[in-house]
């Protein structure tokens, strides 16, 4: 009986967590792996997601994720890239409207943002430096000078276009992931709280007939990136006049 239990505990030990036997190191592929790790990062939160957690997801040591990603950070980014190219690459075609095309680009990665929340301000704020994200950034400067800038104002309207697309996608998103009671309070104080504020100390607020837009407002995002384009054009204009 002693020599069972021996054996039974050198089995558990080679095993993973409960005695599950882990996965072989060649059954694991960075395919599989970025799988496992939208599933935790989703799940628990970023803040949470660790190769460890990973592991015991994938039933596989914390160790043998290491052959296939240097470190947490770069496989964040690879799992970043990963997610936009499943919801949209390739799907951006150029066509006779320069205009047309970079709402399109805009509405898909709206679309992206609010599809996965939990990745949001990691998405806005870091470059992957991988192929959709320079898919996406040859897509739109290639808008550009179709619509008549050159090479410097193209630059920096990308990164105009950019940075507010994603900005505004990433507050939408966050107010999605907030829990509903709290989303629903931040809502219900923009169209009743601000319209009960004293006039003689907000009378601009006061005034209004309409209650303010609310952060989650799908109209705000279409209003934002009209004004946006209206000002490409603007800026077209301007030189052809020059």
């Amino acid at each position: 009986m002693s020599g069972a239990r021996a054996g039974d505990s050198k089995g558990a030990a080679a095993g993973g967590a409960g005695g599950r036997r882990r996965l072989a190191r060649d059954t694991l592929s960075r395919r599989v792996i970025l799988d496992a790790a939208e599933k935790v990062a989703s799940r628990d939160g970023l803040e949470a997601f660790t190769f460890q957690a990973l592991a015991r997801e994938l039933n596989a040591h914390p160790t043998s994720l290491y052959r296939h990603f240097r470190d947490k950070d770069e496989l964040i980014l690879e799992l970043i890239d990963d997610l936009r190219a499943r919801s949209y690459g390739g799907q951006l075609r150029a066509t006779d409207s320069w205009r047309d095309d970079l709402r399109t680009q805009a509405r898909y990665i709206h679309e992206h943002y609010l599809r996965y929340p939990v990745f949001a301000w990691q998405m806005a704020a870091r470059t992957t430096r991988r192929p959709t994200e320079f898919a996406n950034v040859e897509f739109a400067l290639d808008c550009l000078h179709r619509a008549g800038l050159d090479d410097e104002e193209a630059v920096m309207y990308v990164r105009v276009l950019g940075n507010v697309i994603r900005s505004l996608s990433a507050m939408e998103a966050g107010l999605q992931a907030l829990d509903p009671e709290t989303r629903d309070r931040d809502t219900l104080a923009w169209e009743l709280e601000y319209r009960r504020l004293p006039a003689d100390t907000y009378p601009r607020i006061a005034a209004l007939t309409a209650p303010l837009a609310a952060i989650g407002d799908p109209t705000v995002f279409d209003h934002a990136l009209g004004m946006l384009l209206d000002s490409v054009e603007a800026r077209v204009r301007q030189k052809t006049a020059g």
